[in-house]
């Protein structure tokens, strides 16, 4: 792709350049945040995506029937809103004739663009929206690398029942947004089945930054597993605001933002005890027959390149085009409408795991890695098979 003033006078002008396409390349549209309050989550889904496409042009394309043909990528920036989304996927299939479309980030832009590409009849492959309001549409064309935040729901209050089995009263503090709400919203569904109280459930608005009261009201209610959603730069917010308020619980879970780096390096030693669980992580151990051969060989090639350990985000931006050529180099054609019955009856055996699309489209696979944050640093307390260390709980 290109770099340098190219790829900087691209981002101002809305859109990467890309070279023009040949009967021998694969074209895959990808609208992204590159600018705007998601940028960092684009930035990593193009991260993501280009490893894969380097990794598949190197080995000579993608095998379709006889021949190799080459991945392009072509990328506009929706400049982190919804609606421009929309427009630019709509022009991604008209105008610059793409095969595919890899979807924009989160939940609430994949559903929006969704109803494009199910209009055109295009497979679309979501990196990033784990709602099942996401895929309660009917729609065939729509398949999610992320399972559902109902397992992963039951797999936190699974896990916390066993380890925790005194904890009961149970406070919900969410974004009120598509995403975090819907995690909220399934936390609370499952806790209530595993016979947990849920003794507080607000939500806070877009952009807040003063969360003092609800804390406050929170901290009367002498809870056990204290469960916040939203962003990074949120979760931070958050969680500064309940040392200084002196806000404790035995269990505190954020989702999604202690999965990245930006959350140990913007709380220190205020992020350790925290808790949360993510889609999937670098010490998982794959072998797989896809192009990178492991989940070991993954990490290590997207740390070479990029000069970070790649997470769930850059992993699953992967593991949609991995899933991608398995169904293309099986089916033997770039026909979305043939390729659609070999993706939602096929097990795919990737880096990033098994996966396997339930009958609305997302992958059913469960097994989701629960963390806490010790000393600073991920420490995998379950499953078992990739287990680092034990939870401690907060005092």
């Amino acid at each position: 792709m290109k770099t340098g003033l190219l790829w900087a006078s691209a981002i101002i002008a809305g859109v990467v350049c890309h070279q023009p396409a040949s009967a021998q390349t694969i074209k895959i549209g990808a609208p992204l945040p590159l600018t705007g309050a998601l940028a960092p989550e684009g930035v990593k889904q193009k991260e993501g995506y280009d490893l894969w496409a380097d990794e598949v042009n190197k080995a000579g394309g993608i095998k379709v029937g006889d021949k190799k043909m080459k991945v392009e990528f072509v990328y506009y920036d929706y400049q982190s809103g919804t609606p421009r989304a929309v427009q630019l996927t709509e022009k991604l299939i008209t105008e610059d004739k793409v095969n595919f479309i890899f979807a924009p980030f989160g939940s609430g832009a994949t559903k929006a663009t969704s109803n494009v590409t199910e209009k055109y009849k295009v497979i679309n492959m979501s990196p990033t929206g784990s709602s099942e309001q996401v895929y309660d549409q009917g729609f065939k064309y729509l398949f999610g690398i992320l399972n559902s935040n109902a397992i992963v729901s039951t797999s936190l209050t699974s896990y916390f029942q066993a380890e925790a089995p005194n904890a009961k009263k149970v406070a919900i503090y969410s974004r009120n947004d598509l995403f975090p709400l819907a995690l909220a919203n399934s936390l609370q569904d499952a806790a209530k089945a595993k016979g947990y109280t849920i003794s507080f459930f607000e939500k806070y608005p877009l952009n807040s930054t003063d969360h003092s009261a609800a804390l406050s009201d929170l901290r009367s209610r002498g809870v056990d597993w204290i469960y916040a959603t939203g962003y990074t730069d949120d979760l931070i917010r958050i969680r500064k605001q309940m040392v200084e308020l002196k806000v404790h619980a035995p269990i505190v879970t954020m989702l999604a933002g202690p999965a990245y780096p930006d959350f140990v390096k913007g709380l220190g030693d205020l992020a350790n005890g925290v808790t949360s669980v993510t889609w999937w992580h670098p010490e998982l151990r794959f072998k797989t027959t896809d192009v990178f051969g492991s989940t070991e060989n993954y990490v290590k090639l997207f740390t070479e390149r990029f000069k970070k350990e790649p997470d769930y985000t850059g992993a699953a931006s992967s593991a949609c085009g991995v899933v991608l050529q398995m169904a293309i180099e099986k089916a033997g054609t770039l026909d979305s409408e043939k390729l659609q019955p070999i993706l939602a009856g096929t097990t795919f055996d990737t880096f990033y795991g098994p996966i396997k699309f339930g009958p609305n489209g997302q992958n059913a696979s469960a097994d989701n890695p629960i963390f806490q944050i010790q000393n600073q640093r991920i420490v995998i307390t379950a499953p078992d098979n990739v287990k680092q260390g034990k939870l401690q709980l907060m005092k």
